[in-house]
């Protein structure tokens, strides 16, 4: 692995085409996960800059708000094809961002290609309609699908390049323009999507990223001139958001974080059941997912066997350096992030969980954990109730189908959830009962583009993706003529 290039890239704030290599904000060591050790020094915004950002934005939508629709497809669309040609690139950036794996990172780029292309092709299709008939009611009425504006765009550490291909693409596609605050904890990936926004030719200010501080994001946030806010993180940070939006009515969407449950019946395909649910909960970005089936709930005749198969599992995972294309599963994001979550497994301990596998930290440089499973974890235990986000996942056992639906919805969360079953009347009996934005039934796979996603309750507000996921970027106004 010595021919794998790891250098960091220079990041800079990037305002209406122009690069900035300081920011108010001054600068924040970047610590990269896999040694512990800081390589990179990141600029960060501040007031000033968020302030010359959203003005540049404001002047930017002036003119891109009357662009053709088949103008921003275009380029829309070359920014997709330019995301897709340099994938290689971003998987090697996503490993120093936050050290997802190369193997695992491969997936990024191709997803938002995906959801690139796809928002390319909304920008021509969006229309108002007709709303009243001259005959009936002597008037003619109709709708008008209007941008907002200037949109704020926060976004967390977890998946960068993903989110900003989430959030940029539909909000630009519908004529708004765009300032982003990315984490500071992953600034790289950023870095090249504007590399790439400037090569596709979009005019300045139309698409503004600027890492900053927490102050800078809330700077952004309350700006008079944004009109919109969209945000992936934490319920913690989206209430200081929504208060913050709620003196000028302001609208936000928030994908938030869950508590998803993955009900598996004993009919069920037991070893794709279990590989489904071991890798989106200790695998995956190292169980640093927001959807990610974190509570398998399982039918008591099969409980055993399939719990044997998740602690072979989770002891043989690939663990280690993300640049090793054998690894599948790399560190976590910080020294923060081990403690918290070393200290809520062992808070389960303490409440009565046991530990079936894992539940030590890894010696060696940088924030590795063991994928650990707990089994006999109380429905109501903070381990049970509070997101993780790391390689933890709780077994529970259920007797009928009643049971295993209020397992499920026993959370203040409603992300995403999972049923597996071969029966396919059950599964859609179920999924009509949970209380989730989606229900992925038998490997079906989230964030597709064509789907919306997004939950309720503590996971959120609104929707991203398909035609909810641009219709969140227009707002709807009403003409009425009189004839």
């Amino acid at each position: 692995m010595s021919d794998v290039d790891r250098t960091p890239p220079t990041v800079h704030l990037r305002i209406n085409g122009e690069k900035f290599d300081s920011g108010s904000g001054g600068r924040y060591g970047h610590v990269n996960p896999a040694t512990g050790e800081v390589d990179a020094q990141i600029p960060l915004a501040d007031k000033e800059e968020v302030d010359l950002a959203v003005t540049k934005a404001h002047e930017a939508f002036q003119s891109w708000k009357r662009t053709p629709p088949a103008v921003r497809r275009q380029l829309l669309l070359k920014l997709a094809d330019l995301i897709e040609l340099r994938a290689e690139e971003f998987a090697r950036r996503g490993a120093l961002d936050n050290g997802t794996p190369l193997a695992a990172g491969a997936a990024f780029p191709r997803l938002a290609t995906e959801w690139t292309r796809y928002y390319a092709g909304w920008a021509d299709k969006l229309t108002g309609e007709l709303t009243g008939n001259p005959q009936d009611l002597g008037e003619l009425g109709y709708t008008l699908a209007q941008p907002y504006g200037v949109v704020g765009i926060i976004i967390t550490w977890n998946g960068p390049l993903i989110s900003l291909a989430m959030k940029i693409p539909p909000a630009v596609a519908a004529g708004n323009t765009v300032v982003v605050k990315p984490s500071e904890l992953t600034p790289f990936s950023g870095e090249l999507f504007m590399d790439l926004v400037e090569e596709a030719g979009f005019p300045p200010g139309v698409i503004n990223v600027l890492p900053g501080t927490a102050e800078a994001g809330a700077q952004l946030v309350s700006h008079p001139l944004v009109k919109k806010v969209t945000f992936t993180g934490g319920p913690a940070t989206a209430t200081r958001i929504l208060e913050a939006c709620a003196p000028d009515m302001k609208p936000a969407v928030l994908e938030l974080g869950g508590k998803s449950a993955n009900i598996v019946f004993e009919d069920a395909d037991l070893e794709a059941a279990c590989q489904l649910g071991t890798t989106f909960s200790l695998i995956a970005l190292s169980g640093q997912g927001c959807a990610f089936a974190t509570r398998m709930i399982i039918q008591d005749t099969v409980y055993d066997q399939v719990a044997a198969t998740v602690k072979a599992i989770a002891e043989n995972i690939p663990i280690g350096d993300p640049f090793d294309p054998a690894i599948a599963s790399g560190p976590v994001v910080n020294e923060a992030a081990v403690d918290r979550i070393l200290g809520m497994i062992e808070r389960a301990k303490e409440q009565g969980a046991t530990v079936l596998a894992g539940g030590r930290r890894i010696e060696r440089p940088g924030f590795y954990l063991e994928p650990t499973v707990l089994v006999d974890v109380d429905p109501a235990s903070e381990i049970a109730q509070t997101e993780v986000f790391g390689p933890v996942l709780c077994l529970f056992r259920f007797s009928t189908e009643e049971e295993a639906i209020a397992l499920a919805n026993g959370t203040r969360y409603g992300l995403s959830s999972y049923v597996q079953t071969k029966d396919l009347k059950r599964a859609i009996r179920v999924a009509a009962e949970l209380e989730a934005g989606e229900t992925l039934i038998n490997g079906a796979m989230n964030l597709q583009v064509g789907r919306p996603f997004g939950g309720f309750g503590l996971s959120g507000l609104g929707k991203e993706g398909g035609r909810h996921g641009i219709e969140e970027f227009l707002r709807v106004r009403s003409v009425g003529i009189a004839v």
